[in-house]
C-alpha cells in the first residue's frame, strides 16, 4: 500500500470519526437543552388539576367552578389543555367546567392504545368516571375534537345533554376540500414525524416551534406530546370515518361556532382558499343540523382558533346551551 493511499485512508477515517463526535456531541447538548429548559418551565408553570389512572397509565384533568351541568373542554389535533386558557376560568364562573388533555398529550401519559376519536371517546369516558365527575356533560370540542364528541354523544348517550362545536371538523372535508389541499395534508403529516425527533434533542425549542409562551412549553414541548401529535396526524382519516357513521341524539342541545367566512388564508392561493372556505361554511351548517335544537354563530374577526381570537364567542354559546339545558330540567328533573 503506497503512502498516499494510506494517508488518504487515514484522513477519511478521522472525518468520520470527527463528524460522528461532533454530531453525538451536539445530540447530546440538544437533549440536555431540552431537559433542562423543560424542568425550569415545569417547575415555573406546574400542572394544574391532578393524574388520574385510566387503567395503567394517567390523564390530566383540571376542573374549576360549581354547578351542573360539567361542561367538558376538548382540545383540537395536536393542542393540550391550554389551548382554553382563555375561556375555561369565565366559563368556570356559572358552572362546573373541565379541560384535560388527551393521552400522551400535555401533562397526560403515552397509551398504547390506536391513537383515533374513538379511543380518545372511551378514554375521556374512563377518566370522568374515574376522576368522580358525574354526568350530565355539555361537551366542548374545537376542530378535529368534534369527532371526539360526536362519538362521545354516540357511545354515551346517557352522559351527554349539550354540544359546542368550535370551529369543528366535518368528517367528509378531505373529500370536499380542492384535491391541491390534500398533497398539503401529505406534508404536515411529514412535518409531524420529523418534530418527533426533533423534540426531544431540543430543535424544536430551538427554532421556536415550540411557541414563546413558557406555560405553552411546558405542557406541550416534549417527546410525547410531538408522538401523539404525529399519530394524530396519521390517524385523521381514520377518525373522520368513524365520526360519520356516529349520531347524537335528536334533542341534544347544539351550537357549531365557526370563524369568520371573511378571513383570508395567506399560506393559501386565492383561489383555493375561496373554494375552501366555501366548502367549510357548507359543512358548518350541516354540522349544527346534527340536533333537531341545533344552531350556529359565526364568530366575526376570527380564525380558526376561535378560543383565543374571540374567547367572549365561545363563553357566549357555553352560556346559551347550559342555560338551556337548565331551563330544561326545570321541565324533566331527572336530567340534572
Amino acid at each position: 500500500m503506497s503512502k498516499n493511499v494510506h494517508r488518504a485512508k487515514t484522513w477519511a477515517w478521522r472525518t468520520v470519526l470527527g463528524v460522528t463526535s461532533f454530531l453525538f456531541v451536539a445530540i447530546a447538548a440538544g437533549v440536555l437543552y431540552q431537559l433542562t429548559s423543560l424542568f425550569h418551565e415545569r417547575r415555573s408553570h406546574p400542572m394544574p388539576g391532578r393524574l388520574v389512572d385510566v387503567g395503567g397509565y394517567r390523564m390530566h384533568i383540571d376542573c374549576i367552578g360549581q354547578g351542573s351541568p360539567t361542561v367538558v373542554l376538548d382540545s383540537g389535533l395536536g393542542d393540550s389543555f391550554i389551548s382554553w386558557q382563555k375561556v375555561q376560568p369565565e366559563i368556570g364562573q356559572f358552572v362546573r367546567v373541565c379541560s384535560y388533555d388527551r393521552a400522551g398529550m400535555g401533562y397526560s401519559e403515552p397509551s398504547s392504545h390506536a391513537r383515533t376519536s374513538l379511543v380518545f371517546a372511551e378514554e375521556l369516558h374512563q377518566l370522568l368516571h374515574n376522576a368522580g365527575v358525574p354526568p350530565p356533560y355539555v361537551l366542548v370540542g374545537h376542530s378535529m375534537a368534534a369527532y371526539d364528541i360526536r362519538l362521545y354523544a354516540s357511545h354515551f348517550r346517557d352522559d351527554v345533554i349539550g354540544i359546542v362545536f368550535i370551529d369543528g371538523s366535518h368528517p367528509d372535508q378531505l373529500q370536499r376540500f380542492p384535491p391541491a389541499l390534500d398533497a398539503m395534508n401529505s406534508k404536515w403529516i411529514r412535518q409531524g414525524f420529523l418534530l418527533e425527533f426533533a423534540t426531544p434533542i431540543g430543535i424544536s425549542r430551538l427554532l421556536g416551534y415550540c411557541g414563546s409562551d413558557p406555560a405553552l412549553r411546558a405542557a406541550e414541548c416534549t417527546f410525547n406530546d410531538a408522538r401523539e401529535n404525529a399519530e394524530e396526524r396519521m390517524t385523521f382519516r381514520e377518525s373522520a370515518a368513524l365520526a360519520k357513521d356516529a349520531t347524537i341524539g335528536p334533542d341534544i342541545a347544539l351550537i357549531a361556532v365557526s370563524h369568520d367566512p371573511n378571513l383570508r388564508d395567506s399560506e393559501l392561493p386565492v383561489d383555493m382558499d375561496e373554494a375552501t372556505n366555501a366548502a367549510w361554511e357548507r359543512m358548518q351548517i350541516e354540522l349544527s343540523q346534527l340536533s333537531a335544537h341545533g344552531s350556529r354563530v359565526i364568530a366575526a374577526g376570527s380564525g380558526h382558533y376561535i378560543q383565543n381570537d374571540r374567547p367572549d364567542v365561545v363563553i357566549q354559546a357555553v352560556h346559551e346551551i347550559v342555560g338551556r339545558v337548565r331551563q330544561e330540567s326545570m321541565r324533566q328533573p331527572r336530567r340534572i
